[in-house]
């Protein structure tokens, strides 16, 4: 009762009630720690006197407790006596749940600090807003969990060490920082949809948690109303992206019926709230081309490729050359299409999804035997099973 009760509210409030602590205690692994044994203390009090009327209240007393604690061991109190003195009367207090202020959109701008790698970011985001165990966050990586662990511990030292703020940007930082903390949520939705269930859990679900998350607390934003489009447009065609008989479907060729209406219904609405602001961004750009995917007379390709050709120019990566490419081919480009794919043949030389383009369209320019070479590199780059089986196919109809 108490272990099911505790992970309930962790599961659920996590979050919230880290960033609370980080607020009051001003220091990331501080508050970690403190949480931790809150949690502990919870299993063994709620299972002797059962679980609180207000856990979520009862967790943040006593993670404020701990902190104290912490400050008291501390070899430089005197340091320290000033924070104890505010920690003891925080803790003294009754607090209200209602009352606990949600300092979780200060926490996303932490965790999502440019000067953190990408995937320690990802890492830290999972964990500490999506309430992931360290060995959940670690399958996402395939590391082992203590590789993960003392990655998570480092961030946690380097954001004390830097004096990375806790607090949401000013407007002169805003719109970069805020597209640092949208690709981190975007990264861990592409991970989610690149993996499917194999780690257990969806992480396509946390995203769209985390980007609904952030248009709550961080309203009238046009890019977070993009950002949460742009994945509800994508998951809405989740249940159609393989095959009965287990083989990756390009959107062409899905069954509509199986799409989720509702979803595409909220991802368009809130894509054209984002558009009406006026404020245009790269994430309303990827949102449109998702929309145009799912438009009911089929992709519309020259329009697709006219907004990749837009979005390369805020953002000039090999990806969205890759696909600007696609675009271009599908839209009757194919010698400009393979042009740019030429370019890119070192930089994306270890991307499944370029052989598996090049590979379609030197089938479509003739180019049979380069074509059966680049199936056969995308084939061993593969690494979700119906990926390989929809590649076996098309290579097993060009020969």
């Amino acid at each position: 009762m108490a272990r099911a009760a505790l992970e309930d509210v962790l599961r659920h409030e996590r979050g919230r009630l880290l960033a609370a602590l980080v607020a009051r205690i001003g220091d990331f692994p501080r508050a970690e720690d403190a949480l931790q044994d809150a949690a502990a203390a919870a299993l063994v009090h709620w299972g002797r006197a059962g679980v609180p009327a207000n856990p979520l209240a009862w967790l943040l007393r006593a993670a404020l407790r701990k902190a104290i604690d912490s400050y008291r061991r501390d070899a430089s109190l005197t340091r320290h006596r000033d924070a104890v003195t505010v920690l003891a009367e925080e803790e003294a207090a009754d607090p209200d749940p209602q009352a606990i202020p949600d300092d979780r959109l200060r926490l996303i701008f932490t965790c999502c600090h440019p000067a953190l790698e990408e995937k320690t970011r990802i890492a830290l985001t999972l964990r500490s807003l999506c309430s992931l165990s360290t060995a959940e966050v670690a399958a996402v990586f395939l590391d082992a969990e203590p590789t993960l662990g003392q990655r998570l511990s480092r961030a946690r030292a380097k954001i004390a060490a830097a004096g990375i703020p806790f607090a949401v940007p000013g407007p002169e930082d805003l719109p970069e920082r805020l597209n640092s903390v949208l690709t981190t949520v975007y990264l861990i939705f592409t991970a989610g949809y690149a993996q499917g269930p194999r780690t257990g859990f969806d992480l396509c679900t946390e995203a769209i948690f985390l980007a609904r998350l952030l248009v709550t607390l961080a309203p009238d934003q046009p890019e977070v109303e993009a950002c949460l489009a742009l994945l509800l447009l994508t998951h809405a065609r989740a249940g159609a992206r393989i095959s009965a008989e287990g083989v990756s479907l390009p959107p062409r060729d899905q069954d509509r019926s199986r799409w989720n209406a509702a979803m595409l219904a909220e991802g368009q609405g809130l894509l054209d709230r984002a558009i009406a602001r006026r404020r245009p961004g790269p994430f309303q750009l990827k949102a449109a081309i998702a929309a145009l995917h799912s438009a009911d007379a089929g992709s519309d390709w020259p329009q697709i490729a006219a907004l990749y050709a837009r979005l390369l120019a805020i953002e000039p990566t090999p990806v969205i050359r890759l696909n600007h490419a696609v675009a271009l081919a599908e839209a009757g480009h194919l010698p400009v299409a393979l042009r740019i794919l030429a370019d890119l043949s070192e930089t994306l030389a270890d991307y499944q999804p370029y052989h598996a383009a090049r590979a379609e369209y030197l089938s479509r320019q003739g180019s049979h035997t380069e074509a059966l070479q680049a199936y056969d590199r995308a084939i061993a780059l593969a690494t979700a099973p119906a990926d390989q089986a929809f590649l076996q196919a098309r290579r097993a109809a060009l020969a």
